[in-house]
Protein backbone atom coordinates (compact mmCIF):
# COMPACT_ATOMS: atom_id res chain seq x y z
CA UNK A 1 0.00 0.00 0.00
CA UNK A 2 1.29 3.59 -0.56
CA UNK A 3 2.37 5.76 2.00
CA UNK A 4 0.81 9.16 2.39
CA UNK A 5 2.19 11.83 0.64
CA UNK A 6 4.01 14.74 2.16
CA UNK A 7 4.79 17.96 -0.08
CA UNK A 8 7.80 20.08 1.44
CA UNK A 9 9.78 23.10 0.38
CA UNK A 10 11.59 26.31 1.42
CA UNK A 11 12.84 28.75 -0.91
CA UNK A 12 16.26 28.67 -1.08
CA UNK A 13 17.88 31.94 0.75
CA UNK A 14 21.25 30.51 1.07
CA UNK A 15 22.54 29.10 4.59
CA UNK A 16 20.14 27.89 6.64
CA UNK A 17 19.33 29.31 10.71
CA UNK A 18 18.31 27.27 13.80
CA UNK A 19 14.71 28.52 13.07
CA UNK A 20 14.17 26.66 9.64
CA UNK A 21 16.24 23.56 11.88
CA UNK A 22 13.58 23.73 14.99
CA UNK A 23 10.58 24.95 12.50
CA UNK A 24 10.96 22.80 10.04
CA UNK A 25 13.60 20.64 9.20
CA UNK A 26 14.10 18.44 12.35
CA UNK A 27 10.43 17.20 11.61
CA UNK A 28 10.95 16.55 7.88
CA UNK A 29 13.82 14.34 8.61
CA UNK A 30 11.66 12.40 10.97
CA UNK A 31 8.42 12.38 8.83
CA UNK A 32 10.89 9.78 6.21
CA UNK A 33 9.69 7.18 8.83
CA UNK A 34 6.23 7.03 7.94
CA UNK A 35 5.41 9.25 4.65
CA UNK A 36 6.48 9.60 1.09
CA UNK A 37 8.21 13.00 0.98
CA UNK A 38 8.80 15.28 -1.69
CA UNK A 39 10.71 18.16 -0.75
CA UNK A 40 10.65 21.55 -3.26
CA UNK A 41 13.28 24.33 -3.34
CA UNK A 42 10.98 26.77 -4.40
CA UNK A 43 13.14 28.87 -6.20
CA UNK A 44 10.04 30.72 -8.51
CA UNK A 45 8.69 32.10 -4.89
CA UNK A 46 11.60 34.15 -4.45
CA UNK A 47 10.46 35.87 -7.51
CA UNK A 48 7.44 37.03 -5.68
CA UNK A 49 10.04 39.47 -2.95
CA UNK A 50 12.81 40.22 -5.65
CA UNK A 51 13.70 40.03 -8.67
CA UNK A 52 17.64 40.36 -8.58
CA UNK A 53 18.03 36.33 -7.99
CA UNK A 54 21.91 36.13 -10.04
CA UNK A 55 22.43 34.79 -6.50
CA UNK A 56 20.09 32.07 -6.48
CA UNK A 57 22.26 29.12 -7.78
CA UNK A 58 24.78 29.11 -5.01
CA UNK A 59 22.00 29.77 -2.26
CA UNK A 60 20.03 26.79 -3.62
CA UNK A 61 23.35 24.55 -3.21
CA UNK A 62 24.08 26.11 0.57
CA UNK A 63 20.62 25.25 1.28
CA UNK A 64 21.15 21.71 -0.09
CA UNK A 65 24.19 21.52 2.00
CA UNK A 66 21.98 22.02 5.00
CA UNK A 67 19.19 19.71 3.78
CA UNK A 68 21.48 16.66 3.38
CA UNK A 69 23.34 17.56 6.62
CA UNK A 70 20.60 17.53 8.65
CA UNK A 71 19.71 14.00 7.60
CA UNK A 72 17.52 14.66 4.58
CA UNK A 73 17.83 11.40 2.50
CA UNK A 74 17.47 12.04 -0.76
CA UNK A 75 17.20 8.43 -2.13
CA UNK A 76 13.93 8.16 0.14
CA UNK A 77 12.61 11.56 -0.34
CA UNK A 78 13.38 13.40 -4.14
CA UNK A 79 14.69 16.90 -3.31
CA UNK A 80 14.09 19.07 -6.96
CA UNK A 81 13.74 22.35 -7.50
CA UNK A 82 10.56 23.99 -8.53
CA UNK A 83 11.50 25.58 -11.61
CA UNK A 84 12.57 22.35 -13.43
CA UNK A 85 9.08 21.14 -13.75
CA UNK A 86 7.41 22.70 -16.06
CA UNK A 87 4.26 21.52 -15.05
CA UNK A 88 4.41 23.94 -11.54
CA UNK A 89 3.20 26.60 -13.98
CA UNK A 90 1.18 24.85 -15.90
CA UNK A 91 -1.11 23.98 -12.53
CA UNK A 92 -0.85 27.35 -11.34
CA UNK A 93 -2.20 28.56 -14.29
CA UNK A 94 -5.25 26.33 -14.18
CA UNK A 95 -5.62 27.09 -10.27
CA UNK A 96 -5.37 30.61 -9.88
CA UNK A 97 -8.69 30.77 -12.27
CA UNK A 98 -10.33 29.19 -9.44
CA UNK A 99 -9.70 31.83 -7.30
CA UNK A 100 -10.61 35.82 -6.39
CA UNK A 101 -8.20 38.44 -5.58
CA UNK A 102 -10.23 39.40 -2.49
CA UNK A 103 -9.65 35.45 -1.07
CA UNK A 104 -5.89 36.30 -1.34
CA UNK A 105 -5.62 39.70 0.07
CA UNK A 106 -7.26 38.52 3.51
CA UNK A 107 -4.53 35.79 3.58
CA UNK A 108 -2.65 36.98 7.29
CA UNK A 109 0.84 35.99 6.48
CA UNK A 110 0.86 38.30 3.11
CA UNK A 111 -0.36 41.14 5.17
CA UNK A 112 2.64 40.33 7.45
CA UNK A 113 5.24 39.65 4.82
CA UNK A 114 4.49 43.30 3.47
CA UNK A 115 5.20 44.81 6.97
CA UNK A 116 8.29 43.01 7.63
CA UNK A 117 9.59 43.78 4.11
CA UNK A 118 8.41 47.15 4.05
CA UNK A 119 7.18 46.94 0.81
CA UNK A 120 5.61 49.95 -1.07
CA UNK A 121 3.37 47.86 -3.43
CA UNK A 122 2.02 44.44 -4.03
CA UNK A 123 2.92 42.75 -7.18
CA UNK A 124 0.32 40.11 -8.98
CA UNK A 125 2.97 37.27 -8.25
CA UNK A 126 3.39 38.21 -4.64
CA UNK A 127 -0.56 38.27 -4.30
CA UNK A 128 -0.63 34.72 -6.11
CA UNK A 129 2.23 33.33 -4.16
CA UNK A 130 -0.37 31.06 -2.19
CA UNK A 131 -1.67 29.69 -5.23
CA UNK A 132 1.79 28.42 -6.89
CA UNK A 133 1.69 27.06 -3.29
CA UNK A 134 -1.46 25.19 -4.12
CA UNK A 135 0.05 23.89 -7.02
CA UNK A 136 3.02 22.79 -5.89
CA UNK A 137 1.53 20.83 -2.87
CA UNK A 138 -1.39 19.48 -5.30
CA UNK A 139 1.00 18.49 -8.12
CA UNK A 140 2.52 15.48 -6.19
CA UNK A 141 -0.66 14.95 -4.84
CA UNK A 142 0.44 15.99 -1.05
CA UNK A 143 -1.83 14.66 1.62
CA UNK A 144 0.03 16.36 4.30
CA UNK A 145 2.10 19.46 4.35
CA UNK A 146 4.19 20.37 7.52
CA UNK A 147 4.11 23.65 8.35
CA UNK A 148 4.07 26.24 11.57
CA UNK A 149 0.91 27.33 12.55
CA UNK A 150 1.65 30.94 10.49
CA UNK A 151 1.83 29.13 7.31
CA UNK A 152 -1.75 27.25 8.39
CA UNK A 153 -3.99 29.44 5.81
CA UNK A 154 -2.06 28.67 2.58
CA UNK A 155 -2.74 24.81 3.47
CA UNK A 156 -6.66 25.98 3.84
CA UNK A 157 -6.10 28.01 0.21
CA UNK A 158 -5.03 25.07 -1.22
CA UNK A 159 -7.91 22.26 0.31
CA UNK A 160 -10.16 25.22 -1.13
CA UNK A 161 -8.64 25.18 -4.51
CA UNK A 162 -8.41 21.47 -4.48
CA UNK A 163 -12.16 20.95 -3.54
CA UNK A 164 -13.11 24.16 -6.61
CA UNK A 165 -11.25 22.15 -9.16
CA UNK A 166 -13.02 18.49 -8.02
CA UNK A 167 -16.57 20.26 -7.96
CA UNK A 168 -16.09 21.56 -11.08
CA UNK A 169 -13.77 19.52 -13.71
CA UNK A 170 -14.25 16.02 -11.81
CA UNK A 171 -11.83 14.39 -8.67
CA UNK A 172 -8.55 14.79 -9.33
CA UNK A 173 -6.82 15.82 -6.21
CA UNK A 174 -6.54 14.68 -2.32
CA UNK A 175 -7.45 18.08 0.32
CA UNK A 176 -3.96 18.40 1.70
CA UNK A 177 -3.98 18.76 5.51
CA UNK A 178 -1.73 21.06 7.62
CA UNK A 179 0.90 19.29 9.88
CA UNK A 180 1.68 20.97 12.67
CA UNK A 181 5.07 21.54 14.12
CA UNK A 182 5.72 21.20 17.83
CA UNK A 183 7.94 23.71 17.85
CA UNK A 184 7.03 26.30 15.53
CA UNK A 185 8.65 29.38 16.19
CA UNK A 186 12.72 30.26 17.62
CA UNK A 187 12.74 34.10 18.70
CA UNK A 188 15.20 36.16 16.63
CA UNK A 189 18.13 37.31 18.80
CA UNK A 190 17.30 40.90 18.59
CA UNK A 191 13.98 39.95 20.36
CA UNK A 192 11.63 39.73 17.21
CA UNK A 193 8.89 37.18 17.04
CA UNK A 194 11.31 34.69 14.90
CA UNK A 195 14.26 34.12 14.05
CA UNK A 196 14.89 35.36 9.84
CA UNK A 197 17.70 35.92 7.54
CA UNK A 198 15.84 39.17 6.08
CA UNK A 199 15.47 40.86 9.65
CA UNK A 200 19.65 39.65 10.11
CA UNK A 201 18.73 37.92 13.65
CA UNK A 202 19.66 34.46 12.93
CA UNK A 203 22.56 31.83 14.64
CA UNK A 204 23.07 29.72 10.88
CA UNK A 205 23.17 26.20 11.19
CA UNK A 206 26.67 25.87 9.72
CA UNK A 207 28.14 28.23 11.98
CA UNK A 208 31.10 27.80 14.26
CA UNK A 209 31.46 27.60 17.79
CA UNK A 210 33.07 30.96 18.16
CA UNK A 211 29.83 32.59 15.63
CA UNK A 212 27.30 31.13 17.80
CA UNK A 213 29.29 32.60 20.83
CA UNK A 214 29.48 36.15 19.46
CA UNK A 215 26.21 36.21 18.11
CA UNK A 216 24.27 34.98 21.74
CA UNK A 217 26.66 37.69 23.24
CA UNK A 218 24.58 40.04 21.46
CA UNK A 219 21.01 38.62 22.50
CA UNK A 220 18.62 41.33 23.96
CA UNK A 221 17.27 39.60 27.53
CA UNK A 222 14.98 39.92 30.23
CA UNK A 223 15.11 44.24 30.23
CA UNK A 224 14.59 44.49 34.06
CA UNK A 225 17.67 42.38 34.50
CA UNK A 226 20.36 44.40 34.04
CA UNK A 227 23.29 42.65 36.20
CA UNK A 228 23.58 39.52 38.32
CA UNK A 229 21.51 39.64 41.28
CA UNK A 230 19.30 40.92 39.84
CA UNK A 231 16.00 38.14 39.74
CA UNK A 232 15.21 37.69 36.00
CA UNK A 233 12.18 36.43 34.02
CA UNK A 234 12.78 33.64 32.08
CA UNK A 235 9.68 32.95 30.55
CA UNK A 236 10.31 36.39 28.36
CA UNK A 237 13.62 35.65 27.58
CA UNK A 238 14.57 34.53 24.33
CA UNK A 239 17.82 32.70 25.43
CA UNK A 240 16.00 31.05 28.05
CA UNK A 241 13.68 29.46 24.84
CA UNK A 242 16.79 28.56 23.44
CA UNK A 243 17.59 26.69 26.11
CA UNK A 244 14.55 24.89 26.52
CA UNK A 245 15.34 23.51 22.55
CA UNK A 246 18.83 23.02 22.53
CA UNK A 247 20.18 22.38 26.87
CA UNK A 248 17.22 20.64 28.14
CA UNK A 249 19.39 18.72 30.94
CA UNK A 250 20.01 22.59 32.63
CA UNK A 251 16.75 24.09 32.13
CA UNK A 252 15.51 23.34 35.59
CA UNK A 253 19.19 24.90 36.70
CA UNK A 254 18.92 27.90 34.81
CA UNK A 255 15.58 28.55 35.08
CA UNK A 256 16.17 28.48 39.13
CA UNK A 257 19.94 30.79 38.78
CA UNK A 258 17.90 33.12 36.31
CA UNK A 259 15.17 33.83 38.55
CA UNK A 260 17.04 33.66 41.92
CA UNK A 261 19.37 35.92 40.29
CA UNK A 262 22.09 33.82 41.02
CA UNK A 263 22.95 33.17 37.45
CA UNK A 264 23.85 36.63 35.22
CA UNK A 265 22.72 36.76 31.76
CA UNK A 266 26.82 36.36 30.68
CA UNK A 267 27.45 33.01 32.10
CA UNK A 268 23.83 32.13 30.81
CA UNK A 269 24.48 32.57 27.34
CA UNK A 270 27.73 31.01 27.32
CA UNK A 271 26.15 28.30 28.79
CA UNK A 272 23.40 28.53 25.49
CA UNK A 273 26.30 29.19 22.97
CA UNK A 274 27.93 26.16 24.44
CA UNK A 275 24.72 23.66 24.20
CA UNK A 276 23.78 24.88 20.62
CA UNK A 277 27.60 24.15 19.41
CA UNK A 278 27.70 20.76 20.77
CA UNK A 279 24.23 20.63 19.24
CA UNK A 280 25.40 21.51 15.78
CA UNK A 281 28.57 19.58 15.73
CA UNK A 282 27.80 16.67 13.93
CA UNK A 283 25.85 18.71 11.50
CA UNK A 284 28.75 20.71 10.67
CA UNK A 285 30.32 17.58 10.42
CA UNK A 286 28.44 16.11 7.39
CA UNK A 287 28.36 19.42 5.71
CA UNK A 288 31.58 19.62 5.29
CA UNK A 289 31.14 16.70 3.50
CA UNK A 290 29.52 18.34 0.90
CA UNK A 291 31.40 21.23 0.81
CA UNK A 292 34.20 18.70 -0.86
CA UNK A 293 32.09 17.20 -3.06
CA UNK A 294 29.67 19.33 -4.97
CA UNK A 295 28.97 17.39 -7.92
CA UNK A 296 26.71 15.00 -5.61
CA UNK A 297 24.75 17.72 -5.43
CA UNK A 298 24.10 18.33 -8.83
CA UNK A 299 23.56 14.48 -9.33
CA UNK A 300 21.34 14.52 -6.34
CA UNK A 301 19.00 17.42 -7.67
CA UNK A 302 19.08 15.92 -11.62
CA UNK A 303 18.08 12.58 -9.65
CA UNK A 304 15.14 14.23 -7.82
CA UNK A 305 13.47 16.11 -10.53
CA UNK A 306 13.39 13.09 -13.11
CA UNK A 307 11.56 11.27 -10.60
CA UNK A 308 9.88 14.22 -9.56
CA UNK A 309 8.57 15.05 -13.08
CA UNK A 310 7.66 11.72 -13.55
CA UNK A 311 4.84 11.98 -11.19
CA UNK A 312 4.15 15.89 -12.39
CA UNK A 313 3.52 14.60 -15.73
CA UNK A 314 0.99 11.98 -14.65
CA UNK A 315 -1.11 14.62 -12.74
CA UNK A 316 -1.25 16.96 -15.45
CA UNK A 317 -2.53 14.08 -17.74
CA UNK A 318 -5.44 13.37 -15.27
CA UNK A 319 -5.72 17.43 -14.85
CA UNK A 320 -6.28 17.86 -18.44
CA UNK A 321 -8.53 14.83 -19.36
CA UNK A 322 -10.71 15.95 -16.17
CA UNK A 323 -10.56 19.20 -17.68
CA UNK A 324 -11.40 17.76 -21.54
CA UNK A 325 -7.88 19.39 -22.66
CA UNK A 326 -6.94 15.95 -24.53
Amino acid sequence: MRRKRVLSGMRPTGKLHLGHYVGALENWVALQEEYQNFHLIADYHVLTTQLDISDIAEDTLEMLKDWLAAGIDPQRSPVFRQSQIKEHTELFLILSMLVTSARLERNPTLKEQVRDLKMENLIYGHLGYPVLQAADILLYKGEFVPVGEDQAPHVEISRELARKFNRTFGEVFPEPRAKLTKFARLPGLDGQTKMSSSLGNTILMSDEPENIQAKMRKAVTDPQKVRKGDPGRPDICLVFTHHTRFNKTQVKDIRGGCESGGLGCVDCKLRCSEAIAEHLAPFRERRSYYDDHPEELIDILRDGENRARTEAQATMAEVREAMGLG
